[in-house]
């Protein structure tokens, strides 16, 4: 699978490095887990359609209901469509230093608070969609105001978001602007539940998937596919225990393509079928 770098795919001059950018995104078929390097924070407001995104240590769904604002860094995009026939999510860009600038100006230096999650959950609300059919006009307005036009609505916006959502919203921008690399083990051990290839995983730890399976041995002193399948066994067994599910409800979502193999592999570890249980 290709890996897409945005948003410089969608920059006609790539001699150019705008520091606010908008793009208006549409496709007509489901996209699955294709991987993407975002080079920039980005808004996502999604119009019509349904958006999963995996990153380095967590993963999140959303609706059109519901737009997201993403750290930049190593992502899986799943983006599928819903009754429509057509995805579309208007995409929003910014730099660092155009955030830095903002928070500079209207926030006020307070004692740091680490943000693990990066992402932020936005509601579509009255708002929101008004805003976003006012951003549609700019790409009618000659260039030469575009960029200052850009800042505005970008500062616009994120002192509605400030307002609407407080202290929350300010500590997840100030994570924007700090430097937080995730652990190797916190990115592996978030992904067990995920059903993703080591290839995937490997891509959110940065990694190529030989580096992976070198560092993997070196942490744990197994294989990454057997210490995966242990863990996932594992977690399959916690869930069965619990008397809610039954096999066939969750096999699929551990790794295994089909209920057979899911009961050999269960039995071989545990000595016993998964519907003994």
């Amino acid at each position: 699978m290709s890996i897409e770098n945005i948003p410089e795919i969608y920059i006609n001059n790539t001699k150019e490095s705008p520091e606010l950018f908008v793009y208006d995104f549409k496709m007509t078929s489901d996209v699955v887990k294709s991987k993407v390097i975002l080079g920039m924070n980005m808004f996502s407001f999604l119009q019509v359609g349904i958006k999963q995104v995996h990153f380095a240590g967590t993963s999140v769904v959303v609706n059109k209901d519901q737009s997201l604002l993403l750290k930049k860094g190593n992502w899986l995009w799943t983006e599928l469509l819903d009754t429509e026939t057509i995805y579309y999510c208007k995409l929003f860009f910014f730099s660092e230093n155009k955030l830095k600038e903002f928070l500079e100006k209207h926030t006020t230096k307070k004692q740091i608070i680490k943000h693990e999650i990066p992402y932020f959950i936005i509601k579509n609300d009255a708002y929101i969609i008004s805003y976003l059919n006012s951003l549609s006009t700019i790409s009618e307005v000659p260039s030469v105001f575009r960029e200052r036009l850009l800042s505005v609505k970008f500062e616009e916006l994120l002192l509605y978001l400030l307002q609407k959502y407080g202290r929350k919203f300010e500590l997840y921008l100030d994570s924007l602007v700090r430097e937080e690399s995730s652990t190797f083990k916190k990115v592996l051990e978030s992904k067990i539940n995920a059903n993703l290839k080591l290839e995937e995983i490997a891509f959110l730890c940065h990694m190529s998937l030989s580096t992976f399976k070198r560092h993997f041995i070196k942490e744990y002193k197994t294989s990454p596919g057997k210490w995966l399948q242990d863990m996932r066994l594992q977690k399959a067994k916690e869930i069965l225990e619990q008397g809610h599910l039954k096999p066939s409800d969750i096999y699929l979502d551990y790794g295994y393509h089909n209920l057979s193999n899911f009961s050999i592999a269960f039995k071989n570890k545990f000595g016993c079928n998964p519907s003994e249980i």
